[in-house]
């Protein structure tokens, strides 16, 4: 078999019976997705077309009777057949409406009682865009009324008029300064295939993906028994269209209403004969030996309409639907055949870190799992192709709906002979079970390489990640400490910090630096794709729980800027507080794992005293000086997300906390745990000067290094700035009172403050994890 289209639908010869019943050549036209027209001319040629031509969405052809049935029926492409009755220039008309006046004369020159009988219900569809008629839906009004019309002078009474399941469908195509009217042989859309129970988010067309497994020349590889697999396979389209191309069954079978079976002119012994036909193929086809057909997909109910979406289709037993995970994909048995897949891209998931670690573990995973095999993906984001690093040799233009797409071909290169079989990724951990650093995080340790062995990717990295994980995961043991920084660019080549968390289930948070401008952007991106494979596996993580983000400079509006809506919480704990943190919608996850020591200081220091939290973000250090026993907390910050966010880590703590107005005087009674909105260094300056304001004996404050957020009036540089905010904070100290103050942007120098004593604490506010050069931030104890 040939990978042309026509292989797909080999026509045999008609039979006597097709031969007495036909019927003269008539023109018809067949519309398509764009990017399809010329697979779908070449399957109407082999359909037994008399005549074709392309052109933009479609193409023109003609032929007998029973060509128009097998078009119908056999089509994997084509969107609608359409039967032309007139075309004809919008212009000509004078006035306002002259346009619509052309168009129902035109409609009603139409004999429509000859084309179809008034009992039977019409509706009209109109597509194109045109100039002269801009209304689409006033110009279905004007045919629509031509018809009636028409029909009321002809036989006395007119048809009904139904939107929504019509008998006949008359087609208004507007194109410029012209416009054409049609019959709709089909019906309703041919993608329709009737197997469909119900969709997940942004099901791919079936004709799209019958036209993406003809382009990868699937025909031809499930002819040689090579199999199919969609790693990222939604509600099944692509495995049971591929499943119908290797099984010979026409796309028609299914549905029960068509377009023409109300027009004067159907044939119905011979559309009976050519579906008798068609069924016997599809019965000589289920009989035969298919090959390997199979769907994983991450989302369980997406799953659960591929399997039922796949029994409607006829193939129980024939397709393979399994939860599963596209970077731990592993090929079907047999020869090797055909990977395809219609990642999330854009419109479907807007997380752009998200897409690029999607692409380079399931590239790695290609590379590892894959060899000989033919690789497709079909994108609307064909600028994270190069993120697989597979070099595509063809690359093909399609519109999905509005959406421009690319499919990218590539050849797997096959490992040696001697490379053993890739590592596994484990699979998602059982909820519910207790988060346990000992076991979390345990290491991965590959055997020593040898004869039959594959070389492990970026192998100096994967050896530091090994190291580091197994120093420090005792380290975390003894300490009670569950969350931590495991790696920070600890090798030039790899610029990215890794972070551990420990909840019911384990997860790494990935955040790549910048890399400078003297690296060129491809290797980069191999870096990355290296160190994401290598600490997927190190980690034995499934890919939903390596989180990866993209570190740069945040300033202005993108500095607390939602990175995505997943609004997926989870809870970890640390000195005995528990705290709310969030992988995926922010740059950080809720938590500064370097702060860590200071947090137990302050749970260990404002036992009976009062607390005030400056810039104070989700609120770890007012949660553990809370949990500490703390008389009193203030914290204050200008974003409601964070205010809430602290709020919801108090409660989870089973402490109370109050919403305070930051917009006048603090009250002389404050509760025992409040949270107020409000510029913070606006704010300490006013409540500074006043003399009634209460005071604090711990204050903690970590502000940011620059911020010229719209919601405050002038910017904010620490640098510049910090010893007016020191001295306005030490106003609000209470007699024997502390401010910790602390700074995390490199080179910063604080200023000589005259008048207090300044230790800087640094050292001791910096556990095992963040033991590097330089520090992650330097922190002052600075007292009256």
């Amino acid at each position: 078999m040939s990978d042309s289209p026509s292989a797909v639908t080999p026509v045999s010869e008609p039979s006597p019976e097709l031969s007495s019943a036909a019927t003269p050549a008539m023109p018809l036209f067949a519309t398509c997705p764009r990017g399809v027209e010329p697979l779908l001319l070449e399957e109407l040629r082999g359909l037994g077309a008399a005549s074709v031509k392309e052109t933009v969405g479609g193409i023109h052809a003609s032929g007998d009777l029973a060509f128009a049935y097998k078009a119908c029926l056999w089509s994997r492409l084509a969107s609608r057949i359409l039967m032309p009755l007139q075309r004809f220039p919008l212009s000509g008309g004078s006035g306002p409406h002259a346009g619509s006046e052309v168009l129902y004369a035109a409609a009603h020159a139409i004999d429509w009682p000859e084309l179809f009988d008034a009992r039977f219900s019409f509706a009209i569809e109109v597509a194109g865009r045109s100039q002269i008629v801009t209304h689409s839906h006033y110009a279905a009004l004007k045919v629509k009324d031509a018809v009636a019309d028409r029909f009321r002078a002809a036989v006395g009474k007119r048809p009904d008029v139904d939107a929504e399941a019509p008998d006949i469908r008359i087609h208004l195509h507007l194109d410029g300064d012209h416009a054409t009217l049609s019959l709709d042989l089909a019906g309703e859309s041919l993608h329709q295939r009737g197997y469909r129970h119900r969709g997940v988010t942004a099901p791919l067309k079936e004709n799209l993906a019958a036209a993406l497994l003809l382009r990868a020349g699937w025909p031809a590889i499930a002819a040689r028994g090579g199999g199919l697999l969609d790693p990222m396979c939604g509600s099944g389209t692509l495995v049971i269209e591929a499943g119908w191309i290797a099984a010979d069954i026409a796309p028609g079978l299914l549905r029960e209403r068509w377009g023409f079976a109300a027009w004067n002119e159907h044939q119905p012994k011979l559309w009976r004969t050519l579906r008798e036909q068609a069924e016997g193929r599809r019965e000589r086809g289920l009989k035969a030996e298919l090959p390997a057909l199979v769907g994983r997909d991450l989302d369980p109910a997406a799953i659960s309409a591929a399997r039922t979406n796949g029994q409607r289709a006829g193939l129980t037993g024939k397709v393979d639907f399994t939860v599963g995970d596209a970077t731990a994909a592993t090929p079907p048995a047999g020869a090797p055949g055909l990977v395809i897949c219609n990642p999330p891209y854009g419109e479907r998931l807007a997380n752009e870190a998200e897409l690029v670690k999607l692409h380079s573990l399931y590239g790695s995973r290609l590379k590892a799992a894959f060899g000989g095999w033919r690789a497709a993906l079909f994108t609307g984001r064909p600028d994270l192709g190069h993120r697989l690093g597979l070099r595509a040799d063809k690359l093909y233009a399609f519109y999905n709906g509005a959406l421009p797409c690319k499919l990218l071909l590539m050849d797997v290169h096959a490992q040696a002979a001697n490379a053993a079989p890739p590592a596994p990724v484990s699979e998602r951990p059982t909820e519910g079970s207790e988060p346990d650093s000992s076991t979390a995080l345990a290491v991965s340790r590959p055997s020593p390489l040898g004869s039959g062995e594959r070389k492990e990717v970026a192998p100096d990295f994967a050896n530091r990640l090994r190291k580091n994980l197994s120093h420090l995961n005792k380290w975390a043991k003894r300490s009670g400490v569950s969350n931590y920084r495991l790696y920070d660019a600890d090798l030039k080549d790899y610029s990215v910090a890794v972070d551990l968390y420990a909840t019911p289930e384990r997860h790494a948070v990935v955040q790549e630096y910048a890399p400078p401008k003297t690296i060129e952007p491809a290797a980069a991106e191999r870096r990355l794709r290296e160190a994401l494979t290598v600490i997927q596996q190190v980690l034995e993580l499934p890919s939903a729980n390596l989180h990866y983000k993209l570190r740069r400079a945040q300033k202005g509006p993108s500095q607390y800027q939602r990175q995505a809506d997943t609004e997926r919480y989870h809870i970890v704990q640390e000195h005995g507080a528990k705290l709310w943190v969030n992988f995926d919608d922010y740059l950080d996850t809720g938590l500064f794992l370097d702060h860590r020591p200071m947090r137990l200081r302050l749970q260990k220091e404002c036992a009976g005293k009062r607390f005030l939290n400056l810039f104070c973000y989700t609120g770890a250090a007012t949660v553990q000086a809370a949990v500490g026993g703390a008389a009193q907390t203030l914290s204050v910050d200008l974003s409601n997300t964070y205010l809430d966010w602290l709020a919801q880590n108090l409660e989870l703590n089973q402490i109370a906390c109050t919403e305070v107005d930051g917009r006048g005087p603090l009250p002389t009674r404050l509760p025992a745990h409040a949270t107020l909105r409000a510029d913070c260094l606006e704010w300490l300056a006013r409540t500074a000067a006043d003399p009634r304001a209460p005071q604090f004996d711990v204050i903690f404050c970590d502000p940011p290094t620059f911020s010229n957020s719209k919601k405050m009036e002038d910017s904010w540089d620490v640098q510049r700035d910090h010893a007016a905010l020191i001295a306005d904070a030490m106003r609000l100290l209470a007699p024997g009172g502390v401010l910790y103050f602390s700074c995390n942007r490199q080179r910063f120098k604080l200023d000589a403050l005259e008048g207090y004593q300044v230790r800087d604490i640094s050292p001791q506010t910096l556990d095992e994890d963040f033991k590097r050069p330089p520090p992650a931030h330097r922190c002052w104890r600075i007292t009256a």
